[in-house]
This record gives C-alpha cells, structure tokens and sequence, in this order.
C-alpha cells in the first residue's frame, strides 16, 4: 500500500489504475493453506509436486488472487473499498519466490455506487498468470486510517 488515500466514486475515472506487487515465498504459502485448510500436495509436498505436470510446488490460485483484493483495498480505488464481486481466470501457475505484480484499472463506471475494475497479475517475467474483473464499491469520502 503506497499511500492510502482512497479514490471516490466523485474522483474515480476510467483509465485509473494501481499496482501491488509481492515475492510469494514458502511461508505465504503454508500460511495460506493454514489458514484456508488447502493442504494439497501439489502446493505443500515437494516430492508430489516433483512429479505433477508442473514440476514443482505452486502458490495456490486464491492466493494469487488474494493480491487483486490488496490492489483494491490498498491502492484503487483503496481503504474503505468494499469488493461485490470478482471473476478471475488462471493462466499460468505461481511458482515459489516468484514476484507478482497485481494490476487494476478501472474500466467502467457502472452507476453511482459501483465500478468494474480490469484486474491482472504478473509474475516477474510479465507474463500474465491470471486475468478478470471485478466489482466494487469505492469509498463514500476520502478518509485516512486512523482519522
């Protein structure tokens, strides 16, 4: 999260866009299938993963798509945005010590409430690893946390 400071509806135009960007490392990962209780192999056993078509262990794909949420709570439109509804594709697998980059930018401005976000990650080498879109509802009124 950059700076924090939240776009409105009134200040939110098509063509906005932020960033987040992460190394996933091991402990993501087995942070993640704690808490999500995702425990399959191909995510937490390096021998299985060995021998699955990818070779070795992967990050799960709600994890990735766990950083388009951090975009949009942290960047764009930012704190107070509240997430109605995601749709997202994967492309390609998310590897351990791979950075990824979340992407969102607004592309439609729906009504007064609600705007739909092109959302897309990528890993170092800028090759997408998951692609959609969401529906948000951004902020009421600028406000910093703690204010």
């Amino acid at each position: 999260m950059n700076h924090l400071v939240p776009k409105t509806r009134e200040t939110l135009e098509v063509g906005d866009s932020g960033t987040f960007t992460k190394t996933i490392t091991e402990a993501d990962v087995l942070a993640f299938a704690d808490a999500s209780g995702d425990f399959n192999p191909l995510h937490v056993d390096d021998e299985y993963a060995r021998r699955s078509a990818f070779g070795q262990r992967v990050a799960h794909g709600i994890l990735t798509a766990a950083l388009i949420s951090a975009v949009l709570g942290g960047e764009l439109p930012g704190v107070g945005t509240i997430l109605v509804s995601i749709h997202v594709r994967f492309l390609r697998p998310v590897f351990i010590g791979d950075v990824v980059t979340a992407e969102a930018t607004v592309m439609q401005i729906i009504n007064p409430k609600r705007v739909r976000i092109l959302v897309a990650c990528r890993n170092q080498d800028g090759r997408d690893v998951a692609i959609g879109n969401a529906v948000v509802i951004p902020p009421a009124q600028t406000r910093l946390i703690g204010e």
